[in-house]
């Protein structure tokens, strides 16, 4: 079934969370990190942060153990290990950083279950901190995309991982989301397609405005077992060639503000 690509952004989709906030709030930084948010952007307040966090004599040990103990909901690692057991080719496209997502995905044993991370790069420095740099240089190279933040464009990333498997026409993208970051990439999806947008959510509430805007199917959901029981059930008709109207009575308009059906699937 590698002919599904599910795209998975992390924070409060994969985890329930955002992880750095997560970091700060639970190592005790959250005044500091709240008084220093107006001056400067997010990804570069969250090096910063990160040089507080060695200065006030935290170590990267007690990084990994908060982001060890993030709140998940159990049936987000069922849907991702089912997933990528269907042959699905599973990616993320995230505005966190390399070091948080990679810390706890392996903390949960899904690591080896996604073939790409894309996210901020972040990595231990020779004076044991943690560095956290934008994915875009947005100094030297902005990507000039006015619904992004200036570090990261998802919608780029997206049309990267879409030219990367035009080669194969039967490809099709389930791109699964809930900030505002992930509006950008929706727009890029393919009528084909399929979007998951995290009811309540800034994307699906930026959605909501004008459906008609999304080419792909829209599919909300709200937790985990939401996320596991739609995710897996497109992938189920799609990989029965089956038109995953089926699952709701219009994709545009009435998926995004009515509850599915509950459906048995035959795995669980």
């Amino acid at each position: 079934m590698a002919e599904i690509v599910v795209v998975f952004d992390f924070d409060k989709t994969i985890v329930d969370c955002d992880s750095d906030n997560w970091v700060v709030d639970e190592l005790g930084f959250n005044e500091l990190f709240n008084r220093l948010l107006p001056t400067m952007p997010w990804n570069t307040l969250m090096d910063k942060m990160m040089m507080e966090l060695h200065s006030h004599g935290k170590t990267i040990e007690d990084i990994v153990q908060v982001l060890q103990r993030i709140p998940i909901h159990p049936r987000i690692i069922h849907a991702i290990k089912a997933a990528h057991a269907l042959g699905c080719d599973l990616r993320i496209v995230s505005d966190a950083n390399t070091f948080f997502i990679e810390t706890i995905l392996k903390h949960l044993k899904i690591k080896e279950c996604f073939s790409e991370i894309n996210t901020n790069p972040g990595y231990i420095n020779g004076e044991e901190r943690l560095r956290i740099l934008p994915y875009h240089d947005f100094n030297n190279s902005p990507h000039g995309c006015t619904l992004c933040p200036p570090n990261m464009c998802k919608g780029e990333i997206i049309e990267k991982i879409q030219d990367s498997i035009s080669s194969g026409e039967k490809k099709r993208v389930i791109y699964l989301g809930d900030g505002s970051g992930d509006y950008c990439p929706s727009l890029r999806l393919k009528d084909k397609d399929f979007v998951m947008p995290r009811k309540n959510f800034p994307v699906w509430e930026l959605i909501c405005k004008d459906p008609l805007l999304i080419k792909a199917e829209i599919h909300e959901w709200s937790d985990g077992e939401e996320l596991e029981r739609i995710s897996l059930q497109l992938i189920n008709k799609i990989s029965l060639g089956e038109s995953a109207q089926n699952i709701s009575a219009d994709c545009k308009l009435e998926t995004i503000r009515e509850p599915f059906p509950q459906v048995l699937l035959a795995h669980r």
